[in-house]
């Protein structure tokens, strides 16, 4: 079997995954999209020393994060939508719950939606993080802190929510 043909073998086996790993990342579907468009299109021309040497899908995950990372430096701001796709799907909709959660996401910095997608999606240690991400350790810890602190203001809990009706 040659490169080519295990390349696109790959492609066809990941690229529903790492679509949703960008569309996390980024929080917009065309974003995503190009995330890995972008990605699959750098680990085509490393596909014969990556294959030998590591996983691809790490190597291209690792590729998304940066990408999204040096938009950061492009575009300081992004305005982010909750807007259902024209296409339909057929994934179970996300509760009340869920949504907020997301459009709570959506409005965070891009840093520390960022790490929160390394830390709880991706399950990265701090300092993997921060060797993604080119920043201290402490930098992750305190974006994470930050988005946190951000996010339990923004969605209720529910046990909370359920204690406080009658």
């Amino acid at each position: 079997m040659d490169d080519d043909s295990r390349f696109a073998d790959f492609v066809a086996e990941r690229a529903d995954a790492l679509l949703r790993y960008g569309y996390v990342l980024s929080g917009n579907p065309h974003d995503a999209a190009d995330l890995t468009q972008e990605a699959l299109i750098r680990l085509h021309r490393a596909w014969p020393r990556v294959r030998r040497k590591q996983d691809p899908e790490s190597y291209v995950r690792m590729t998304m994060a940066r990408l999204h990372i040096g938009v950061w430096r492009l575009r300081r701001r992004e305005r982010l939508v909750w807007d259902l796709p024209e296409d339909p799907h057929t994934d179970v909709p996300p509760s009340d719950v869920e949504q907020g959660l997301w459009r709570a996401l959506a409005t965070l910095p891009r840093k520390q939606r960022a790490v929160l997608v390394l830390r709880y999606y991706e399950q990265l240690s701090d300092e993997e993080i921060a060797g993604v991400l080119g920043v201290s350790r402490g930098t992750v810890r305190s974006h994470a802190s930050l988005g946190l602190g951000k996010l339990r203001s923004a969605v209720p809990h529910p046990t909370a929510a359920d204690r406080s009706a009658p």
